[in-house]
């Protein structure tokens, strides 16, 4: 059978018109197209806005006090042909983002626009990359402790400050901070005064210990740990096991030494904790001495296991955690939702959970958010006939002297104490996955909600710890 040119023709025509149709998105039609949807001006009670065309962006810059809740549109131009649902003379309540919608013919684009009042504050000031300054907003004072042996006549501090703002002196100068040093902030209209007042102090109060000669060179995980230690715990320090080891460090005064141990794939059960944790190890009889004498320790994930070594069960070195497992850093699992273990029964009023952001279940101890990445990385007591060394809690209990203080789903001890008792120290032990300082990335539109949990917990260890 022939088939004529005509019909080959009409079919081609027809098959055209169906590509281009399917070829269409969401900002373009197939009818006008000609035209452009560019805000080119847009000003709010005569502040004229920044464009971005990138990311089709208007900022207006406003000062610091400036009433956004009835602004007037000034000023508002755009590309030849083009209608927006915002117009010339209009009042907006600009407090959050307004979305603009610019139409030109068929084509169409959607613009965010944004009112920024000037600030200025200092939000970080680290000094030599490891000593975190206490930010005060209130007072507009930064206390940043050091060790005895620094040198505070010439000290480099990295200055993070608001989006815009400059900073005198500059972020990166070093600085004689043998007396306070006042930082001004300014940005537009808005300007601060901060000052700085480093302590350098030979007796530290509380201590974070690591095997890294200095705080910076700690993996990710723990280095955002002793961050907030040292911005947030006063006269705290970083110290290394060999610190510990070779007595440079004056323990005296300290009451509270947290380490909180991560390590890439976990560390699963008493031999692999002797194999990869030698250094700890090696500094056992100055932490032991330092226990026995009524030091206090806040010991977070794999660290967990070291009261066995220290006298804390007994000498009973096999009592630490049977039920291990941990995940690499770079491929952490994402949370859909929140992460939670449970508080044990008759725990709710323990000095740890007080003060927690809640969920629907008031008994949960809530601590991530969706979007955030952790390793689960896990150091509990399995707890069952089925396997491992304990039949029940009271078992355990009995085993190692210690208070049960949260659970898992399954009931595996997550959260314990060993109380101060007869001049020895308490310390208190948090070996759930969910209990994670650092997410490697945190995915688009990540809120932080139940996350803030980890930060409030540990406070309340310390101050526990230290009463």
């Amino acid at each position: 059978m022939k088939t004529s040119s005509n019909n080959i023709t009409a079919l081609f025509a027809l098959l055209l018109m169906l590509c281009l149709g399917a070829c269409d998105s969401d900002n373009v039609s197939n009818l006008q197209l000609s035209g452009d949807c560019t805000i080119e001006v847009l000003s709010l009670d005569n502040y004229e806005g920044k464009v971005n065309m990138a990311t089709r962006t208007v900022t207006v810059n406003l000062p610091e006090t400036y009433n956004t809740s009835a602004m007037t549109v000034t000023d508002l131009q755009l590309s030849e042909g083009a209608v927006a649902n915002l117009q010339k003379g209009q009042t907006i309540c600009m407090e959050g983002v307004q979305n603009i919608h610019v139409t030109n013919g068929d084509l169409f684009l959607d613009w965010m626009l944004v009112a920024k009042r000037d600030e200025a504050k200092i939000y970080s000031f680290v000094i030599n990359d490891i000593y975190n300054g206490i930010i005060d907003q209130e007072s507009k004072s930064i206390t940043v402790y050091v060790p005895g042996d620094a040198d505070i006549t010439s000290l480099v501090p990295i200055v993070e400050v608001s989006e815009g703002a400059i900073c005198q002196p500059a972020s990166g100068v070093a600085q004689d901070f043998s007396q306070p040093v006042v930082y001004t902030v300014t940005n537009g209209t808005a300007s601060a005064q901060y000052t700085v007042n480093v302590i350098a102090i030979s007796k530290p109060k509380a201590l974070f210990v690591g095997n890294a000669s200095a705080m910076s060179e700690l993996d990710p995980e723990a280095k955002e740990a002793c961050s907030w230690m040292l911005a947030n715990v006063e006269q705290s320090l970083y110290a290394s096991f060999a610190d510990i080891e070779a007595e440079s460090i004056d323990l005296s005064d300290c009451k509270v030494i947290w380490w909180h141990f991560h390590y890439d794939g976990g560390v699963d059960g008493h031999d692999q904790f002797v194999a990869k944790a030698p250094y700890a190890l090696n500094a056992k009889n100055q932490l032991r001495s330092y226990y026995e004498n009524g030091g206090a320790f806040f010991l977070t994930r794999y660290a967990t296991n070291l009261p066995s070594f220290i006298g804390a069960t007994g000498d009973d070195e096999w009592t630490t955690p049977n039920n291990c497992w941990g995940q690499n850093e770079e491929g952490a699992e994402l949370c859909g939702g929140p992460w939670d273990f449970k508080i044990y029964s008759g725990q709710s009023g323990h000095p740890l959970w007080q003060n927690l952001v809640t969920g629907d279940d008031p008994n949960a101890v809530y601590t991530t958010d969706a979007g955030y990445h952790i390793t689960n990385s896990t150091a509990q007591y399995h707890i069952g006939t089925d396997w491992g060394d304990y039949g029940d809690h009271a078992a355990w209990v009995n085993r190692t002297g210690a208070t049960i203080l949260g659970v898992g789903g399954d009931g595996a001890v997550v959260a314990w104490e060993y109380p101060a008792a007869n001049g020895k120290g308490g310390i208190i032990c948090i070996g759930s996955g969910c209990y994670d300082w650092y997410s490697y990335t945190l995915e688009a539109g990540y809120v932080e909600k139940f996350h803030k949990n980890i930060a409030i917990i540990t406070r309340n260890a310390f101050n526990h710890l230290t009463k």
